[in-house]
Order: C-alpha cells, then structure tokens, then sequence
C-alpha cells in the first residue's frame, strides 16, 4: 500500500507545503487563512495516512477471522471481577507465561530496533544528497530506503513468528498433559471409585465363598495339602459324568474347609500333587479334566474301600 499510494501521498503533501507557503506571504494573510490551512493539513494527512490504515486494519481483521473461522464471541467483553482482582493480576504477573511473553516482546523490540538503527544509519550518509535532488527523486529513493527496512522487518518478524508458533504448540501440548491426580479422578468418574470396586469384590468373595462353604457337606471326599491346600470333591454316579470340584481353598479357607469336613463325617486324604493340581486347574462347580481321572479314581477307590471296612 505504501508502494500504491506513495505518489498520490507526496503529492498532497507537496499541496499543503505550497498552500502553506502561499498563506505566509503577509501576517495579514496568514491569520486570514488559518482555518483553511488547518482543513489543509487534516485533509492531507488523510489522504496520506488513511490508505495504509484501512489497509492494516482490513488485513488484521482478515487474518484473525481466518483463523477463528468467522467466530464472533463477546466472552471477552463480559465484566469478570478476577480481571481487576490485584491477587491475580500478581499471580499472572509472575507467572512463566507472562515472563516468556514479556521476553518475546523485548526480543520483538530488540531485532526492530536493530534493523531501524542499520538501514537509517547507512540512509544518513546518504541523505545529504537530497538538497542537490528533485523532491520526487529524493522521495523515491527515501520510499525504496523504507520499503527494504520493511522486507527487512516482516522476514525477522516471520522467524520470530514461527519460533513462537512451536513454543505455543508445545505449551499447549504441555498444558493439555494431565498430572496424576487428574488421571486419577477422570478413571475414578468413567470407571468408578477404586475404593468402592475394591469393597464390592471383597463383598461378592466373601458371599462366593460362602455359598461355596455351603456345598462342602455335599463333597464326598477332601483332598488336601497338609495345610495349604484343600478341595471338596463329589462324585455321584448315576449325577456326575466326573468328579465335581464343589469347593476349594488355601490357607484359612483350606482350614476351613478341612473343619466343616469334620463335622459332617467326611472323609479327608492328603495327597500333595493332587491338591495342587485340583486348585491351580479346576473350577469350582466344575468337572475335573480327564487327565486328573486316574489320580482322583484311586482317591474314590481308597473312599470307597474305607467305606466298605466301616460296613
């Protein structure tokens, strides 16, 4: 724009240097014409500054609806007391977002500075010539001075603006990482507390084992590890294809299981392997698999030799 309209600028300049010039003939004229000469100046100014700002205001407010993609908000505009609250104006003061922000500025600041001081200092050894120059000469090579400083100015800015596109990008993809206890709250909301699942699966263990002490009267036989291990088995022959597994334990709940078999009569036999293989392999309320017939038919044969030495 300052390349379109620099003629047009110099030219109305030019007027009002000549109208003022025209207006200071006599002191006389001077007052006479102070209005117009004021009228002048606005109206030239104008014509000289007002295509370069409708031209930044026009390409600012473009780029900001291409990136909001035409969003109109009034979020920012509404009254909000924490924007006036001198507590948070010092804890955003203080911040590392203010100090990074600040800091881009006084760079921002710096390499402008820089670039103005470079080019007016190599224009200065040359600006002498101006008063052996045509007006219009010497304005165009002043707008070719200002228009490289400008190139100069918009390519340091480009850099500067990529450099904070990636620290934006990667303070977003920070701020976007949840700490722990965040972590622990979003599964406690989709999943539920893990302290009330906890207390839930205790409650349902403890009601699966009671119901499976319930079954122990029913088992025929009990085959145990000495104290480690315990399994009821029943085996009915015209009910069961195979030995059931109707109950099973280790530990205090092997002991248990060993106790109520005492009081209902039923026989116990210790026999290390088997235990072992019964609990790590078969479910309670399940057949044993085939592989564990054998074993497990010489237990049923030596119950029911017991039996029959009782009879």
């Amino acid at each position: 724009m300052l390349r379109f309209t620099f003629k047009s600028s110099v030219a109305a300049i030019r007027n009002v240097f000549y109208f003022c010039l025209d207006s200071v003939k006599t002191p006389q004229s001077l007052l006479d014409h102070l209005g117009d000469v004021f009228w002048q100046v606005i109206t030239a100014s104008a014509k000289a500054v007002s295509p370069l700002l409708l031209a930044t205001v026009f390409f600012a407010v473009s780029a900001t609806f291409a990136q909001t993609r035409f969003l109109v908000s009034a979020e920012l505009i509404k009254p909000k007391f924490d924007r006036i609250s001198p507590r948070q104006g010092i804890r955003r003061l203080f911040s590392l977002r203010s100090a990074i922000d600040a800091l881009k500025g006084l760079l921002k600041i710096a390499v402008l500075l820089y670039i103005i001081y470079s080019c007016l200092s190599a224009l200065i050894h040359v600006s002498i010539n101006y008063l052996y120059m045509d007006i219009s000469e010497s304005c165009w090579h002043l707008l070719s001075a200002i228009f490289s400083m400008m190139v100069k100015v918009a390519i340091a800015f480009l850099v500067l603006a990529a450099l904070d596109f990636l620290y934006q990008w990667w303070e977003y993809e920070r701020q976007m990482k949840m700490s722990k206890q965040e972590v622990k709250e979003e599964y406690k909301q989709t999943e539920g507390n893990p302290q009330i699942k906890g207390k839930i699966r205790e409650i349902q263990r403890k009601m699966s084992q009671a119901r499976m002490m319930q079954q122990v009267p029913k088992a025929d036989i009990i085959v145990r590890n000495p104290t480690h291990y315990a399994v009821a088995l029943r085996y009915k022959l015209n009910v069961d294809r195979a030995p059931v597994v109707l109950a099973k334990g280790q530990d205090e709940l092997a002991m248990r299981i060993v106790k109520t078999a005492e009081e209902f009569g039923i026989a116990t036999i210790e026999n290390v392997p088997l235990a072992h293989a019964l609990y790590e392999k078969v479910n309670v309320n399940s057949e044993i698999p085939p592989e564990l017939y054998s074993a497990v038919a010489e237990v049923l044969v030596y119950l029911y030799k017991l039996d029959s030495t009782k009879d």
